[in-house]
């Protein structure tokens, strides 16, 4: 036995000997003569073990070829197709999904194993694929030089009919969920490569055990502009992709979103609003004791930029939100109950925490009297006080920002209409106007770059806006400090330096 021989008969691969031993041969004349065959044919067997994909998620697109055993998840339709050669046959190709424990891949039948597959393979059923791995319109796929069942191989890989969030893996596709809708972006556009215009829009949807971002392409963009938060929605056929260390659900041209009648609840876990620490990225929620005006601010690239601040309160204190772009549109109203989700802890004025809801967040008015809403935004449980005392009932289902006090403490409902103990003639709307008046006027003192000129001012530090009262002579551009009382979001400029 030749040493080209021994070296194959030790490798544990599916390629023929015939193949083995031209690419050896092809070895010895590339390497001029510096390797005899045996060291040939070894350079051959390593380089076909390491084409080895222990797991799918070892796959990669730059490997010439891979092996690797997995689960069947789904079994697309047959797809025909016209070749550059026009004297060719017609051309078929079936996606078949395949996923183990790591994760999912799309696998790529042509042909007669299109054919095949339709007759012979069936979803839970165990496969050994050989093939080439690229990138795919949806992702990372292989186009299968061969397919094989296994009968004997088991994969711990669950194929489910609808999934929750929490069941979502990285790879999966073909999946239906029912979830409610928490937030809507509107829709993006984008240049690809080969000069197309792309469009893409996102929702986030949530159930009892998560949230998720569903990822909206081209035509099914327009979808984002169907649904309000609130509803629950199915999405089908989506498939599951990363982004910036999170799962997305992404919608393509095979998948659906459609509004169905199906109660599902989303109770998010916030984060107290007391053990908040510059640069997390939380959940946060809680009654609005507070709202400023939107306020637009021109950028460097000449776009026009929008923000808008509400402060909130939970049972341990309260935070300024800052809502960007298209969050500032959301209609939010003092004594509405909220839930930011994936905001950003920054370091405001005057060494306050400042919470940053930008493109990753989403903004979320809880349903009056919902139970679930009230402990998620607060952890209360029902007092409330009213203009004249407090309330006898501490069983009943208060709204408004009295649902945020909890035995007798003091919650937003104090914090924005005053002590319970209030002359009565005065009524609740009076007190609550004296403290809003008392809250909003404050001395203050802001540096930023002035971004809008005329009246009003707005000035952005990079992090926030401010609008300003001055008469001062001032510049597009200009790096400014201003000093003065802020009231309603507006600071009416004594000094300018």
């Amino acid at each position: 036995m030749g040493a080209i021989e021994e070296v194959y008969e030790e490798l544990d691969t599916d390629v023929e000997f015939e193949k083995f031993e031209a690419a050896v041969e092809d070895k010895v004349e590339q390497m001029g003569g510096l390797a005899d065959e045996e060291t040939a044919a070894m350079l051959i067997a390593h380089e076909l073990r390491d084409e080895e994909a222990d797991t799918i998620a070892d796959i990669e697109p730059g490997m010439n070829e891979v092996k690797f055993l997995g689960k069947v998840t789904a079994i697309g339709e047959i797809r025909t197709f016209e070749r550059d050669d026009e004297e060719a046959d017609e051309g078929r190709v079936c996606n078949v999904d395949v996923a183990d424990a790591s994760g999912s891949v799309r696998v790529a039948l042509w042909d007669d194993m299109a054919a095949a597959a339709e007759e012979e393979l069936e979803v839970g059923q165990v496969i050994r694929v050989m093939g080439r791995p690229k990138e795919g319109y949806s992702g990372l796929e292989v186009s299968a030089d061969k397919v094989e069942p296994d009968e004997d191989a088991e994969v711990d890989v669950q194929v489910l009919d609808t999934y929750r969030v929490e069941d979502l893996a990285l790879g999966a596709s073909d999946v239906d969920l029912v979830g409610q809708v928490l937030d809507t972006d509107s829709i993006r556009t984008f240049d690809r490569d080969d000069g197309s215009e792309g469009r893409v829009a996102n929702l986030t949807v949530g159930d009892e055990t998560g949230r998720v971002r569903v990822t909206l392409w081209d035509d099914k963009a327009d979808l984002a502009e169907e649904f309000d938060p609130g509803e629950v929605v199915e999405v089908g056929d989506g498939y599951v992709r990363e982004r910036d260390g999170d799962l997305e659900l992404h919608v393509g041209d095979r998948g659906t979103v459609e509004r169905v009648d199906e109660d599902v609840e989303y109770v998010p876990e916030t984060t107290d609003i007391a053990d908040l620490e510059i640069d997390q990225t939380v959940d946060i929620g809680g009654g609005v004791i507070e709202t400023d005006p939107k306020r637009t601010f021109d950028r460097d690239d000449g776009s026009e930029g929008q923000v808008r601040n509400v402060r909130i309160k939970d049972e341990t204190g309260e935070i300024r939100v800052a809502l960007w772009g298209d969050k500032a549109d959301r209609e939010i109203d003092l004594a509405d109950r909220v839930v930011f989700t994936d905001v950003e802890i920054q370091d405001g004025w005057q060494d306050d925490l400042e919470a940053s809801a930008n493109w990753r967040s989403t903004v979320s008015v809880l349903d009056e009297g919902s139970d679930a809403a009230v402990g998620a935004a607060s952890g209360a449980s029902g007092s409330a006080a009213g203009s004249g005392g407090e309330a006898d009932d501490r069983g009943s289902n208060e709204t408004g920002l009295g649902a945020f006090a909890e035995d007798g403490q003091k919650a937003a409902a104090e914090a924005v209409a005053g002590e319970s103990g209030e002359d009565e003639g005065a009524g609740a709307s009076g007190g609550a106007a004296a403290a809003t008046a008392e809250r909003s006027s404050e001395d203050v003192e802001f540096t930023g770059t002035v971004v809008q000129t005329g009246d009003p001012v707005v000035l952005d530090d990079g992090q926030r806006t401010k609008t300003v009262e001055t008469d001062a002579s001032l510049r597009l551009g200009e790096e400014i400090t201003v000093r003065g009382s802020e009231r309603d979001g507006t600071i009416d400029a004594d000094d300018v330096f």
